[in-house]
């Protein structure tokens, strides 16, 4: 029994229909009759490979891991999604609608020839929309990757007119719907390029060509001698001081006080130091992300050290606010106050990372994490806090400088480092606190619930903490006062930053 909707010609139609489909068909007989040579054992292997989006689920993967920073990852994930719309697209719309017979494949040679023959209907191109969408949507976040799928999507495309299974319209017709997806993707998840600049108030920093003027404090635990090596060539004229972390206090504060600005690579916590250090010194801050995570880089706009080298050699900086936190009067004599460029936190966090960070040197950071995961909420008890002046037992209190909120298809990134608010959510004390805090990080900000709240403040005044309770800010863990007040520094730090994000 014959494939349905396989082996027929188009039926003739007069006026323009009918001139489109003979050169339709004069096409794929002009591509079946010509020889290709190398693509023979090429292209049907490649087809075959998209079948189901395999080959571009690979190709996604290859670029989050081989990729460096979000920015690679973002593309990775946009891609897929474009990818999963382009297919719900065609498969329940554009199969049905026109249900249009594959070509006869008696002038395609039988080399070239698929060994499964599809059974569906020929317009449009599934494979092509896949394609055109998954590197459409790669592009809109990562030119530069992009560039590199596009020749695997171009070979895919063509290989289904190669193989005998689409005539040339329907492999069009497939591309513009796969780069429509794309398009959709983003309308609905902006780009990075498409957001609000981060830290909206523009600042005067100098103009340090060659990194002039500028001395770098590197955390030699961040990176390696090749990351050190590349900021020398990047900069030649800058100065980079190399550290282990027993050392970065003393040399940051030594470098803000020679330098007309502070440079810093490593990670969140290191970053975290050198910014304290640029606010008291009143020095501008530059931002080499060197970390894991690097979540204040990312979240201001710089991802590479190509970023911030084109701000400090154009002099272009932004003002953002820093979360602080101040001892109660009786706490701590004569403790100034801390500071924290993304999150502070009181509760199972805290206790989750001292137990991590006591388990990794010997079983590794993830396991490590996982098990202390397991163990805190499992044998931990709720913090007892005055919070706001009431008090109240809590799994979790986070206040993040700025507001946190869901960025296209990865969540938990903020929009404006200048906005004023800290983003604070409470996970209420009460059984199940794996499912509470699960529900907390799905609702998102601004919502309430019996299990958690959420609010966006401009102060917060915390009392009533036991002694010895573990308080956390930027990674860090230290043991927090009996009673102390979260606000913001407004514009307090200035950081390079190029004015247009790429």
């Amino acid at each position: 029994m014959p494939y349905p909707y396989v082996q027929r010609n188009p039926p003739s139609r007069p006026g323009v229909p009918g001139l489109f489909s003979r050169w339709d068909r004069q096409l794929f007989d002009t591509v079946a009759a010509r020889r290709w040579p190398g693509a023979e054992p090429v292209l049907p292997k490649l087809s075959r490979a998209a079948d189901h989006g395999v080959l571009w689920f690979g190709v996604a993967a290859g670029i989050a891991v081989l990729g460096s920073g979000a920015r690679a990852r973002r593309a990775a994930v946009r891609g897929v999604a474009s990818l999963a719309v382009a297919s719900a697209v065609v498969n329940t719309l554009g199969k049905r609608s026109v249900r249009r017979a594959r070509p006869l494949i008696d002038a395609v040679p039988v080399i070239r020839q698929l060994k499964r023959q599809p059974f569906t209907t020929s317009f449009p191109s599934g494979h092509a929309a896949s394609a055109a969408a998954f590197t459409t949507g790669v592009a809109l976040e990562s030119g530069r990757w992009g560039a590199a799928a596009a020749p695997v999507a171009a070979s895919v495309a063509f290989s289904r007119v190669y193989t005998g299974v689409h005539y040339p319209s329907d492999v069009l017709a497939g591309l513009t719907l796969g780069v429509g997806a794309a398009f959709v993707v983003r309308a609905l998840a902006p780009t990075r390029s498409q957001l609000p600049p981060p830290g909206r108030v523009r600042a005067d920093a100098p103009a340090l060509p060659g990194g002039e003027g500028l001395v770098i404090v590197a955390n030699r635990s961040a990176g390696s001698a090749d990351s050190t090596a590349a900021l020398r060539a990047a900069l030649p004229l800058a100065e980079v001081v190399e550290c282990g972390p027993g050392e970065l206090g003393a040399e940051l504060a030594k470098a803000a006080e020679r330098g007309r600005a502070l440079g810093v690579f490593g990670g969140d916590g290191t970053i975290n130091s050198a910014a304290a250090v640029a606010v008291e010194h009143g020095v501008p801050l530059a931002v080499f992300p060197g970390g894991t995570f690097n979540h204040f880089a990312y979240d201001v706009g710089v991802e590479t050290v190509q970023d911030t080298c084109r701000a400090v050699g154009a002099g272009e900086a932004v003002r953002v606010d820093l979360g602080r936190f101040t001892p109660g009067p009786g706490d701590r004599a004569g403790a100034g106050p801390g500071y924290f460029l993304n999150t502070f936190s009181l509760g199972v966090y805290p206790e989750l990372v001292s137990i991590r960070e006591r388990w990794s040197p010997r079983i590794g950071g993830w396991p490590a994490g996982v098990l202390a995961a397991a163990r805190v909420l499992r044998h931990g008890r709720p913090l007892e806090a005055g919070v706001q002046g009431r008090r109240r037992p809590m799994w979790l209190l986070f206040a993040g400088n700025g507001v946190y909120q869901p960025m296209g298809p990865t969540p938990g990134h903020r929009l404006d480092l200048a906005d004023g608010l800290l983003d604070v959510r409470v996970v209420h004390g009460g059984r199940g606190p794996g499912l509470r805090l699960l529900a907390a990080a799905l609702a998102g900000p601004l919502s309430r619930s019996p299990v958690h709240a959420a609010e966006r403040l401009h102060r917060l005044r915390i009392t009533g903490l036991a002694p010895g309770t573990p308080m956390a800010y930027d990674g860090e863990v230290i043991e927090a006062p009996r009673e102390l007040t979260v606000d913001k520094a407004l514009g307090a730090l200035t950081v390079y930053r190029p004015q247009r994000l790429r």
